[in-house]
């Protein structure tokens, strides 16, 4: 198998998929898997996964500033206004993935997170319910059991609901990328450096609750 942790220059045991470009060590370093309860970035993150669809992250990575930029640094209010204008010049937009489908969806997905804000107080209230059981996570993590996990019954459940709330473009596989950049589960490998730093603030992490109703 594989090497599961590379250390790299610097002296930092890192998660072997963070290895191979600085993009994605800066990324595994001071992004993933760090819990959140920030809407802004939770509807960023569930956008560029969606975007993230057929390509790969190092593209949507690289892309990142550009997508801020073009999409009102991803302010869930003011891409709920975007129009059939908005829609053309975004489609002209080479700096971004230039998908109708998933630029539409964003807009949509934009609206039916106000609504989830709406009756749940935060787009992270919503999100942060589907956080799995510490019983339902492996006894040993590693690559085997990544690869068995691109699919939860948590991540299928977000899915279900999102699609049966309007979303698009928020599949199971997709929404379980989420969970993991959201820190709703801590997939860095054992002997990771960030693995510790990330189960820290796990522990002191408040999660958000849904207000009542």
């Amino acid at each position: 198998m594989a090497e599961e942790i590379v250390v790299g220059p610097d002296g930092s045991a890192r998660c072997w998929w963070a290895s191979t470009t600085e993009s994605y060590s800066l990324y595994h370093d001071e992004e993933w898997g760090r819990p959140t309860k920030d809407d802004r970035w939770i509807f960023e993150k569930l956008c560029l996964e969606g975007f993230q669809a057929g390509l790969s992250w190092l593209t949507i990575l690289k892309k990142r500033e550009n997508f801020r930029k073009a999409f009102a640094n991803f302010h869930i209010d003011v891409i709920a206004r975007f129009d059939s204008r908005n829609v053309d010049q975004l489609l002209g937009d080479a700096g971004i993935v230039r998908h109708r489908g998933k630029i539409e969806s964003t807009i949509n997905n934009a609206k039916r997170a106000q609504e989830l804000r709406a009756e749940f107080g935060s787009l992270a209230a919503f999100v942060w319910q589907f956080e799995p059981p510490p019983k339902s996570r492996p006894k040993r993590l590693d690559r085997s059991a990544l690869l068995e996990m691109a699919v939860t019954p948590e991540s299928t459940a977000m899915s279900k609901e999102l699609k049966r709330r309007g979303w698009s473009f928020v599949g199971p596989t997709t929404m379980y990328a989420f969970m993991q950049a959201a820190g709703i589960v801590n997939d860095h490998m054992p002997g990771c450096a960030v693995r510790e730093q990330c189960e820290a603030a796990r522990k002191d992490f408040e999660v958000p609750f849904a207000r009542c109703c």
